[in-house]
């Protein structure tokens, strides 16, 4: 069995994050895709696919993602149900990401390209991020290394 989904699209608000009572972080934004053909009328559709993201990836998406910004996903479908206020059942399908590309540095820049997978770090964050190629080296005391 398979349920794996690749997308590449952009994005339609700024990513809503928001942490359970646990503390773990979860990101939540849309995804317009258009799809590959056209109508009679010669207009192409758009899908709107709603993406949820977990734990470290949900703060980096949430820190650097920005409304209109192209970027690469990859994840699985997930389909969960609830009961409305009204006694419905409403069914949610959804993109459960495991993996971020942020396809360009910004909305007016043509820089495109990808640094990385889960912990894709973008290329727009400037002097916020500490580990950006600034050219000098990076001090980091042995006890922080993992092996």
């Amino acid at each position: 069995m398979m349920n794996r989904v690749i997308l590449i699209g952009r994005l339609t608000k700024d990513p809503e994050l928001r942490y359970t009572p646990a503390g773990v972080a979860v990101t939540q934004f849309t995804l317009a895709v258009d799809r590959p053909f056209q109508t009679q009328g010669g207009q192409r559709e758009t899908d709107f696919i709603p993406v949820v993201v977990w734990r470290q990836l949900a703060e980096t998406c949430a820190n650097y993602l920005r409304k209109g910004r192209l970027t690469a996903l990859e994840g699985r479908i997930q389909v969960r149900n609830y009961q409305n206020n009204e006694g419905k059942r409403v069914y949610v399908t959804e993109v459960i990401a495991d993996n971020v590309r942020f396809l360009e540095s910004n909305r007016n820049g043509g820089n495109s390209g990808s640094n990385g997978g889960s912990n894709n770090r973008g290329h727009d964050q400037g002097k916020n991020d500490p580990f950006s190629d600034d050219g000098k080296p990076i001090d980091i005391p042995d006890d922080d290394l993992p092996f």
